[in-house]
């Protein structure tokens, strides 16, 4: 699977002008180490924003740049930035870094951290130095062992050359970063339960407010970003505003560039760092390849398992957050997943509502018992053992586990592409409703949670 920015036939080559994130990848996809990252204008941002840059006029110029969170959620990073306590007298305050990438078809900050993990570690120090926090915590999926491996060392590599640790380029300013792995829980991906994770504790959400720039980890001020919102940092900085905005298609809301990519059945599966505002069908057709011979586009969905799916006549949409939200669903990660035609929906969705529901923490009754709920109805009629009234039931949870119904966003997310598969493909669902037996009231049937 080709984690490069080329674009097709490799006719469009990455510079520091299109690229901001991936023009420094090696052709051969080893990492970027300290001295090469340096040779390549690297920590040059860091030390205009350490020399030249009240901590003030860095949280400003990011909120003027119209950065948004990376992770899925797309919340303003500015913004988020500027909700950290003006308080001086608050000195203990921390940045994490969301590093627990665990949804499925995302693997955009897995090619970040294990080749260009200084990237990263400049974006934190400068967003460090912005919110006056003296530790940071880069919390990575567990299963990611290349990426610990080479984040720890290019810490190091920090360490050695004054970038990381006391007195940070003569400015009297302290910052240490550590790198922590987690134990493997989808759920780590909110930020509140990572937080939890941090502290030892059991990853379930927390109540919001106070929210983590008030009340964070251990009690105290906290920012959490996600690794591609961080790693566009530098090049903020380095750059200016105007830049960075020029950088999306006509069109787009969205400003920058993002890193999007294409799995499942097409020629050329991959990820590639593109401007906000292309279309669908160019990163599919263009990108990707389109499909292999021998399969057609049955349905696509733009940005991880929790996003809606969407019919080929969806292409033309924008990849941005307004431009998906026209035809139906969310951005998302921006990683799509291309379904092929042979393929059968209730199995589809019967596997991700599997992973969803073992992935709640099982804090709130609608996602601890709705999931498992709704796969229980999923098996049936996978089997042909559904029963009239079943696809009715599965809608009814789709309303349910909505937005604003449960704790956290979990549940939302994992219903979102059920509701759109039934949309889409209610004859698939119905072929699996088997005819009711005699004397039995349709939603009679015993739903047993949890067996």
């Amino acid at each position: 699977m080709s984690l490069t920015s080329f674009g097709p036939a490799n006719l469009i080559k990455r510079s520091a002008e299109t690229h901001p994130l991936t023009w420094r990848l090696r052709d051969d996809g080893e990492p970027v180490w300290l001295d090469e990252y340096q040779a390549k204008d690297g920590y040059a941002a860091a030390r205009k924003a350490f020399a030249d840059m009240a901590q003030d006029d860095i949280v400003q110029t990011v909120k003027d740049a119209g950065l948004k969170g990376r992770g899925g959620a797309g919340f303003p990073t500015g913004v988020k930035w500027g909700l950290m306590p003006k308080d001086e007298s608050m000195n203990i305050r921390y940045l994490l870094c969301n590093a627990d990438e665990m949804e499925p078809n995302t693997w955009k900050d897995r090619m970040l951290m294990e080749q260009l993990p200084h990237l990263l570690i400049e974006g934190m120090l400068i967003s460090a130095r912005a919110l006056k926090t003296y530790r940071g915590y880069i919390f990575l999926r567990g299963e990611y062992t290349t990426a610990a491996v080479h984040l720890r060392r290019a810490v190091e590599e920090a360490k050695a050359a004054g970038l990381l640790g006391k007195n940070i380029l003569g400015s009297g300013f302290d910052f240490e970063l550590f790198v922590h792995t987690g134990a493997g829980r989808y759920i780590c991906g909110e930020e509140t339960a990572l937080i939890n994770s941090l502290e030892g504790r059991r990853a379930n959400p927390r109540s919001k407010p106070p929210f983590p720039a008030a009340v964070g980890v251990w009690g105290k001020p906290t920012c959490v970003n996600n690794v591609e919102t961080l790693c566009n940092v530098p090049a903020i900085i380095g750059n200016g505003v105007d830049w960075y905005k020029s950088l999306a298609r006509e069109g787009s809301e969205d400003h920058g560039t993002k890193l999007m990519g294409f799995s499942g059945k097409v020629k050329n599966p991959g990820l590639w760092e593109l401007p906000f505002g292309v279309t669908a069908r160019e990163l599919f057709e263009d990108y990707a390849g389109g499909m292999r011979d021998g399969f057609k586009l049955k349905c696509w969905q733009p940005g991880g398992a929790g996003t809606g799916f969407l019919l080929p006549e969806h292409l033309d949409a924008q990849m941005y957050a307004g431009g998906i939200a026209k035809v139906g669903t969310r951005m998302g990660t921006g990683l799509a997943m291309a379904v092929d035609d042979s393929v059968n929906m209730v199995s589809l969705l019967r596997n991700m509502e599997q992973f969803f529901a073992r992935e709640s923490c099982g804090f709130c009754t609608p996602c601890r018992d709705g999931l498992p709920w709704s796969v229980k109805l999923l098996m049936a009629i996978e089997h042909g053992e559904g029963q009239p009234g079943d696809i009715e039931t599965l809608l009814g949870l789709v309303g349910f586990l909505g937005p604003g119904k449960t704790f956290c966003a979990h549940a939302p997310g994992a219903v979102e592409p059920l509701g759109s598969a039934i949309k889409y493909f209610r004859p698939e669902f119905e072929a699996g409703i088997a005819q009711a037996k005699p004397g039995v009231p349709p939603l009679a049937r015993p739903i047993v949670i949890g067996a």
